[in-house]
């Protein structure tokens, strides 16, 4: 009989809880203080983790000396009464010791949650540039094994540290049983020292090393993952293990040079204090046999030094977590230190919920550019940039027009589209939405009111129902129904196992290409902004099923401000005027029919992208 039978586990559905605190933002500081806010806001559990443990050990402490009355008093006093005492010593330190550990690690995993909530908040914040040039596998690898790292050391080090204190205790113990003596058994501390330095730097670089090559093989996994069907597609399986292979060697390599140089420290510093000991027998021996000392003392004494031993055990342990949590650490801030580019302006005011006219003034773009932060604030020649997307554009779309956007590949179509919706911020010129520059807009009215569907739509791993409402998770059942049927979406819907209900793959690859791009405009229809961006949105889609999209979209596009970056003629027929591109210029503005009949240039985009429909016309059975 299976013992999970009918057991449906479910995580709880609560709501984002934000950090109580952040990291230091001062980078002079070091990264234990950098993050040691964090542990504040935590510090009830905390203190009281340290404390309970402290307790503990004070107790342990104390049965050195009742072992030495048990055996001076064992002639007058019952040996039982000892026993009792040090059985009630231990369920003492035991009841300590699970509270301590209980605190400690409720605060351990809070604090996992609040660092690891603000590094995906700033990543929410990071503009597009940000992601342009930063590997996925960096950003996975930051924020669960980096953070794990700085995790462990933060909050289990001061334990350990309190750990190390029962040396200090026992210390003072061992000087009232014979001074002496306690000399000769520390005389190996500055000798560790210098070793716990020299183990340090050794152990800082080949941490740095470890993180860094896991979060290269962290990257070429998310990659094959992802691009799984062109891996395949070029059969080129084996090249990919191959070099995975060869980024695991790397990793190897470094574990190996990792344990080589811990083999090489740790022994010394776990086992230098054992010379003390060595030292300290030989001595007492040396006492006893003379009649200088009794046996009693000589016990209750190294009792103690073995107290003395475990703190140094550890202290090896420390050292070696404290040098990989920096390293995670250094990586970790090297996010959190970066600003986003593309931010809310102080001042910055909500755009109207009708919008008003949409204007490029002079807007020149590059990627990779530091933007101007208002117009005529010049930072680069325009002319100059050989790079540019754009170059000195203008245009004006007036409320509740419909314009085309047309040129060839690389001509700045979708540019356009990703700086109206402050994907990036212009290298020169402004944009303007009803006389409000977008950089004056916050970025969240700005983005609710334009709606965008891109030509490679993405898909969550969720029902068809969730995917559509992302942009209005309150949105009903009919609500939804609705805009899934004005864009042509419903009949293959209601075909699928589960109709709206039905889980789609990751990124959506359970559908087909025409399908998740019907989906993606649902999604937009739903949310109704006043502005809408369509970036070749139907690409995907057959000829016939898009002129279905085209008659429901019609009726909604006569509301709305809408930007349509096409290649076809049918997309291209819902505007009521065509704006072309040529190498990042507007050189032809007027109605499909006047440019077609007098600018040569229009006739033979359009000519090239049908030959392009053509040779890509593989129509899957749902869009067929």
């Amino acid at each position: 009989m299976d013992p999970f039978a009918g057991l449906v586990p479910e995580a709880p559905k609560t709501r984002y809880r934000a950090p109580r605190a952040g990291i230091d933002p001062d980078t002079s500081k070091t990264w234990f203080k950098r993050i040691l806010p964090i542990i504040k806001s935590h510090k009830v559990a905390f203190v009281m983790a340290l404390f309970m443990s402290f307790v503990g050990l004070m107790i342990q402490v104390q049965i050195p000396i009742i072992l030495k009355w048990a055996f001076e008093n064992a002639k007058t006093t019952p040996i039982t009464d000892y026993a009792w005492a040090i059985g009630a010593l231990g369920l003492a330190a035991g009841i300590s010791g699970f509270i301590s550990r209980r605190f400690l690690y409720v605060m351990a995993y809070n604090f996992e949650y609040d660092l690891r909530n603000l590094l995906y908040e700033h990543f929410t914040k990071m503009s597009f540039a940000f992601f342009d040039r930063v590997q996925t596998g960096q950003l996975i690898s930051r924020a669960n094994s980096d953070i794990r790292s700085v995790q462990m050391y933060a909050t289990f080090a001061p334990l350990i540290l309190v750990n190390c204190s029962i040396a200090v205790v026992a210390f003072c113990y061992m000087i009232t049983i014979s001074w002496w003596l306690s000399i000769i058994a520390m005389s190996t501390m500055p000798l560790i020292y210098v070793v716990g330095l020299k183990m340090r730097q050794d152990l800082f670089p080949v941490s740095w090393i470890i993180q860094s090559r896991l979060a290269d093989v962290a990257t070429i996994v998310d990659e094959n993952i992802n691009g799984v069907r062109v891996v395949k597609s070029f059969a080129a399986e084996e090249r990919q293990v191959n070099e995975l292979a060869d980024a695991a060697e790397r990793v190897k390599w470094a574990y190996v040079k990792d344990a080589d140089l811990r083999a090489r420290w740790g022994p010394l510093i776990q086992n230098l204090p054992q010379v003390g000991l060595v030292l300290v027998l030989l001595s007492a021996g040396l006492m006893i046999i003379y009649g200088h000392m009794n046996a009693s003392v000589i016990l209750t004494f190294n009792l103690y030094l073995f107290m003395m031993q475990a703190p140094f055990m550890m202290l090896g342990q420390l050292v070696m977590m404290g040098q990989r949590a920096a390293a995670s650490a250094d990586r970790i801030f090297e996010i959190l230190d970066e600003v986003p580019t593309i931010v809310n302006d102080s001042d910055a005011t909500n755009l109207p919920e009708e919008p008003g006219a949409i204007v490029f003034s002079d807007v020149t773009f590059a990627y990779g550019e530091p933007p101007a932060h208002r117009p005529g604030e010049h930072h680069v020649n325009p002319d100059e940039l050989e790079t540019a997307i754009l170059r000195h554009l203008n245009l004006t779309i007036a409320p509740g027009e419909s314009v085309a956007i047309v040129g060839r590949t690389g001509s700045g179509k979708s540019t356009i589209a990703r700086l109206l919706t402050r994907f990036y911020d212009v290298t020169n010129g402004a944009i303007t939405i009803g006389g409000l520059d977008v950089r004056d807009a916050t970025l969240e009215s700005l983005r609710a009111r334009i709606g965008m569907v891109l030509d490679e739509p993405f898909l969550f791993s969720a029902s068809i129902s969730d995917n559509i409402a992302y942009g209005r998770p309150d949105a009903s059942h009919d609500e939804i129904v609705a805009a899934a049927t004005a864009a042509g979406a419903d009949t293959f819907i209601r075909r699928l196992p589960g109709g709206y209900d039905s889980v789609v793959g990751e990124r959506g690859y359970t559908l087909s290409g025409g399908q998740r791009q019907r989906i993606a405009i649902a999604r937009t229809l739903l949310v109704n902004p006043p502005i809408l961006v369509l970036d070749d949105a139907t690409s995907a889609i057959d000829v016939h099923v898009e002129s279905q999209i085209h008659a429901a979209l019609e009726t909604l596009l006569e509301r709305r401000t809408t930007v349509i970056i096409a290649h076809r003629l049918s997309t291209i027929s819902l505007a009521s005027r065509v704006v072309l591109l040529d190498d990042g210029r507007i050189v032809a503005d007027d109605t499909h029919q006047n440019l077609l009949a007098t600018v040569p240039l229009y006739a033979e985009v359009l000519a090239q992208a049908a030959s392009l429909d053509a040779a890509d016309d593989v129509i899957d059975g749902e869009d067929a």
